[in-house]
């Protein structure tokens, strides 16, 4: 039970890197700070679950560097291309898209980020993980336990709000009476950024986001 602890604790701290590397980098390239990321506070759970699965299931291979590298592409792409595709079904917007980029699949995953997900892998195995681990057994296990059970409990409220946020993006989507994916997505954002706070979040997050959604005739 206590083990299921540091893997939770270990899911949320990579979750929250995941966010830091997300917001640096859209830091470096458009010189300005946005909470990036579905979530409203300040975690990416797809680097949570990338983070734990690499754990789980590539640390058996630590002693073969070069299958690590390969079987953390593998894992990560899969994973990546999985979340493209599960929440493009959900609200029925592509929230990123790599097909500007050589050798992607789908605009889902792309070279690039294989590579990165691979040295990651090392990384996270070789010096990350080790460090993360340490540091967790040394806390007092009822401390870890409450602090965890606290953190878990925001992220799951933090996953339906968001959820419950991003959802509007659909049903605004359907009533877009427009033409062109140029219009409606430039419509859809007009429409969300007036809502509020959260929704205004979600457009500064993912500027990039298109609607995938058949429009209903305005005769309809």
């Amino acid at each position: 039970m206590y083990q299921t602890f540091i893997y939770v604790a270990i899911f949320l701290i990579y979750s929250f890197i995941g966010w830091i590397v997300e917001v640096s980098a859209f830091l470096i390239q458009d010189h300005k700070f946005v909470n990036r990321g579905f979530f409203i506070g300040p975690v990416v759970p797809i680097y949570g679950t990338g983070g734990i699965l690499i754990t789980l299931l590539l640390t058996k291979y630590q002693s073969d560097p070069v299958t690590l590298f390969c079987m953390a592409v593998v894992v990560c792409s899969i994973l990546e291309y999985f979340t493209s595709y599960v929440m493009e079904k959900l609200f029925k917007t592509r929230w990123w898209d790599y097909s500007n980029k050589k050798f992607n699949i789908n605009g889902r995953i792309c070279l690039t980020n294989l590579l990165f997900f691979g040295l990651m892998g090392l990384v996270m195995v070789y010096l990350v993980n080790p460090f993360l681990i340490d540091i967790l057994n040394k806390i007092d296990p009822i401390l870890l336990k409450c602090v965890v059970s606290i953190l878990l409990v925001l992220f799951i409220i933090d996953f339906f709000v968001s959820f419950s946020v991003t959802s509007k993006i659909k049903n605004v989507g359907k009533v877009v009476l427009k033409d062109s994916t140029e219009e409606i997505n430039a419509k859809v954002k007009e429409i969300l950024i007036a809502k509020g706070k959260l929704t205004r979040r979600i457009t500064k997050a993912f500027p990039n986001f298109n609607i995938i959604i058949k429009q209903k005739k305005a005769n309809e």
